[in-house]
């Protein structure tokens, strides 16, 4: 009971971050939101009508396709999120007339990211507000597409709408709120710890994989590899440690192989022993 609560709460944290954006931030300057919300923000512009009304009315036809094409526990989980994104937008509409920052420039940097921190607490505990998620949902099912692409095509047919609307201008600083958005997203949705997956091919594989556990504390791991030129065996070292413990690392393989070959690429999460565990019911019943 304390998880399903938690998991709303967050939810409804995230939607009214984003309301609070979109009202506050975004509407002032005649910028939009992307997707469905995107279209609904169009038709109060020209119109005045609702955007809450008009992102429920926009969201029941993809329902209704995510009932008949997709898993019967999909709609439901994101039908939370589309109703408490839908009433923010509505409840948080007094805010519209305050304008509180003038220069628009900052005004894209800070809607967006008010905005992509509300859509991190809604991706971390696994749910969606619907709209253009649920048609990259039944893309990627269906047609092996991109969950993602679906969402852009349509955001960039916005943009063009928009721009034939409202000018260029408005369109350019959509694009820039979205892109901030999209970066905070992702940053709070990962987290700020961030993680290298570290390749080392040496001659001196045991000596520097005992110094990497001693001096850095992180595990390591042998790969058995084997040269297409020379046809010699080599151990590759697999190692994976946080963003701090990165020059720790590169000083220990060139001071023992100065020759090493490297190869540094970024992790977006890791779940294991000496990072993060994945939540089960098992860890819970241990833990009380």
């Amino acid at each position: 009971m304390r998880k399903f609560i938690f998991k709303h709460l967050t939810i409804l944290i995230g939607c009214m971050l984003m309301g609070i954006a979109v009202n506050a931030i975004y509407i002032p300057h005649h910028l939009l939101s992307g997707g469905i919300i995107g279209f609904a923000v169009i038709l109060y512009y020209l119109f005045g009508w609702s955007i809450g009304l008009i992102s429920i009315i926009l969201n029941i036809p993809l329902f209704i396709l995510a009932y008949y094409y997709m898993d019967r526990s999909y709609p439901l989980t994101a039908l939370f999120g589309m109703l408490a994104y839908s009433f923010s937008l509505d409840f948080f509409s007094f805010l519209i007339p305050y304008n509180p920052i003038q220069d628009t420039l900052f005004a894209c940097i800070i809607g967006g990211t008010l905005s992509g921190m509300g859509a991190s607490f809604i991706y971390r505990v696994g749910s969606s507000t619907g709209g253009t998620d649920i048609i990259g949902a039944i893309a990627n099912k269906y047609y092996s597409i991109p969950i993602t692409t679906p969402g852009f095509i349509i955001n960039i047919g916005l943009m063009v709408f928009a721009a034939s609307l409202f000018g260029l201008e408005p369109a350019l600083y959509t694009l820039l709120a979205s892109f901030v958005a999209f970066k905070v997203a992702n940053t709070f949705t990962n987290g700020f710890d961030y993680k290298k997956n570290i390749l080392i091919v040496s001659c001196h594989s045991v000596q520097i994989s005992e110094e990497i556990i001693k001096i850095v504390g992180r595990g390591v791991t042998f790969l058995h590899g084997e040269g297409a030129f020379t046809h010699q065996p080599r151990e590759v070292l697999m190692v994976v440690a946080k963003l701090t413990q990165l020059a720790q690392i590169k000083n220990i393989v060139s001071e023992i192989d100065p020759h090493a070959f490297m190869i540094i690429h970024d992790v977006t999460d890791v779940m294991g022993k000496g990072f993060s565990n994945i939540p089960t019911e098992k860890n819970k019943i241990h833990k009380k």
